[in-house]
């Protein structure tokens, strides 16, 4: 009753400003159309029942506490990209041959190089058969040099690596010779994960809170990511990855959730735009230091002591800013005295805006992650080297991710989402007219030079990620905001999904389909993204939907001021 007195005070106090255009009210006695309405309610509904971001004011709108909470979200986020790309640096190509150390018992003093053309068949251009060895005989050194060795079969006692500079999963777990498809199951055994922990850790933080959730995420990174570097099986390093990945998308729905529930106005976009951008930080660091490190072991028990701090710190913030809280913003917290409905996952389906607003967000978010993945595989095809893929993307993804505080402030989050996916449209259709892979360079464009055709399809796979990259921190910022409190942390585990299922899709069409084909479906996708968005309401400025009926409590707002207003122009 208390918010609905003011909202009825802050109407009346407008009257005075009414009566200086008296004249022109005269002249049009129903000049207040419903979209005046509209306007004055945004206004007056914004100021008055945002009682949580009034308390905010009061408590200091972006005090201590607040920027610890942002300060805090930049290690955590450095490590989640540490340990969601360091697949692609553990699995370094390796040449194997098999081990035929077996000779040495007869020759000693072999070299490397005489063991091999002794014990290793060659196929006829000369080359080793990696895969392929003699069988050992009863013979001396002399009388296999004489008639040499006749019957092959496949390696019995392992491989070998003389070319190896590092110890890779490759050469750790002897991934070759019909056993490189395991580096696809890692991949696999990882977006499972995700898909999982987008479920478990959206339930979990909206019934078990936002710090909780974070803790749990942090403990889950300790454990799985520190312990992988003492895994002694490849399948014990499936389980771990498997436990990282959950780990990875819990921390981001967790923090996502408490940082926008945390900050007001622009602040909130600010610490979204923040921690992506460290989060690209975090993928640079990755790649300089698993160029650097001779053992993949050494890259997870750096990206694990790291979390282990960054959990410590974030328990050690425990102050809140030197304010007074006034009492009567308390007492405005307090519930009404009736009967409260509780949330669940049905209401996604049960709830017709809800449901509209998730579906267009997931139908986003599953364009945004397969165009993303497709371009990083195209990339791929190229011959660009796995620095280079990670690097480059990297270093742009920061400025891309800052120009996210123009669009914000400028035009809001709905026209930045759509200009940012109508980006993403025109680089994918230009990759439609440009060389698909190598033997492209010189089949499509024959009177062009190679090099310069690789070099301008890879400017624009690497535009492609730079507008992408503005594309997720607009509509994870977006997504935040348009889900419901009691709901966020679920809706985003629900978009999550989606984005996981973009990726899986993009992963299976480029490897069995012709290469045309998945930039074809990305432009369709796109256009059909962008056209969907357009669907979805402006949140810049606005509250934040506390309940699931937080709609209709403004559209009745709005029914009760145009009846009022109607008898008082009447009168």
């Amino acid at each position: 009753m208390a918010g609905e007195e003011n909202f009825k005070e802050e109407l009346r106090s407008q009257d005075a400003s009414r009566n200086l255009n008296q004249h022109e009210v005269a002249g049009h006695p129903h000049s207040w159309s419903l979209e005046m309405l509209l306007r004055r309610l945004k206004a007056v509904h914004t100021k008055q029942d945002d009682k949580f971001a009034n308390l905010l004011d009061a408590v200091g709108e972006f005090g201590t506490f607040q920027q610890r909470l942002v300060a805090l979200t930049f290690i955590p986020s450095i490590m989640s990209a540490f340990f969601m790309f360091a697949d692609h640096f553990v699995f370094t190509a390796q040449k194997p041959y098999c081990n035929t150390s077996w000779i040495l018992a007869v020759g000693p003093h072999l070299s490397e190089a005489e063991q091999l053309n002794l014990t290793i068949p060659q196929a006829p251009n000369g080359s080793f058969l990696t895969c392929l060895m003699y069988l050992p005989v009863p013979w001396n050194l002399d009388s296999i040099i004489q008639f040499g060795l006749n019957d092959t079969d496949t390696c019995q006692d392992g491989w070998i690596y003389p070319d190896a500079k590092k110890r890779s999963l490759i050469n750790e777990f002897d991934l070759v010779c019909g056993m490189e498809m395991k580096k696809d199951t890692a991949q696999i055994m990882f977006m499972a994960g995700l898909l999982i922990g987008s479920l478990i850790f959206g339930l979990i933080t909206d019934q078990m809170g936002r710090y909780p959730a974070i803790l749990l995420s942090l403990l889950g990174l300790i454990i799985f990511g520190f312990g992988t570097a003492f895994v002694n099986s490849f399948h014990l390093y499936l389980f771990f990855r498997f436990g990282i990945s959950q780990s990875v998308v819990g921390y981001a729905i967790s923090s996502i959730s408490l940082a926008t529930e945390w900050l007001v106005g622009e602040h909130r976009a600010h610490a979204i735009i923040l921690e992506h951008c460290f989060f690209a930080i975090g993928a640079m660091l990755l790649t300089g230091i698993a160029y650097s490190l001779p053992h993949w072991r050494l890259l997870f028990l750096v990206g694990g002591i790291l979390v282990k701090e960054a959990k410590q710190v974030l328990c050690y913030a425990a102050s809140v800013n030197k304010k007074t809280i006034p009492s009567n913003l308390l007492d405005e917290l307090q519930l009404p005295r009736k009967k409260v409905t509780l949330a669940s996952v049905l209401d996604f389906c049960k709830n017709r805006q809800l449901c509209k607003v998730t579906l267009v967000m997931s139908c986003v978010w599953f364009t945004v992650s397969y165009t993303y993945f497709m371009l990083s595989l195209r990339m791929r095809e190229l011959g660009v080297s796995v620095h280079f893929r990670h690097v480059v993307p990297s270093i742009m993804e920061v400025p891309a991710r800052l120009c996210c505080i123009f669009l914000l402030q400028q035009i809001g989050r709905k026209w930045s989402l759509a200009v940012t996916l109508l980006q993403a449209i025109i680089w994918c259709l230009l990759l439609l007219f440009l060389p698909e892979g190598e033997d492209g360079l010189r089949l499509k464009w024959p009177r062009c030079p190679a090099t310069e055709l690789k070099s301008v399809t890879i400017l624009v796979l690497t535009l492609g990620e730079f507008s992408l990259a503005t594309t997720v921190t607009v509509f994870f910022l977006y997504t935040a905001e348009l889900l419901p409190t009691v709901l966020r942390a679920t809706g985003l585990g629900l978009v999550s999904l989606a984005s996981v299922a973009g990726a899986i899709l993009s992963l299976t069409i480029i490897s069995q389909t012709p290469s045309l084909l998945p930039i074809f479906v990305c432009c369709v996708l796109a256009i059909v993204a962008f056209s969907l968005s357009s669907l979805l309401p402006e949140t810049r400025d606005q509250p934040l939907s506390e309940s699931l009926n937080h709609s209709s409590q403004i559209r009745n707002k709005v029914k009760d001021m145009k009846t009022k207003e109607t008898s008082s122009d009447d009168m």
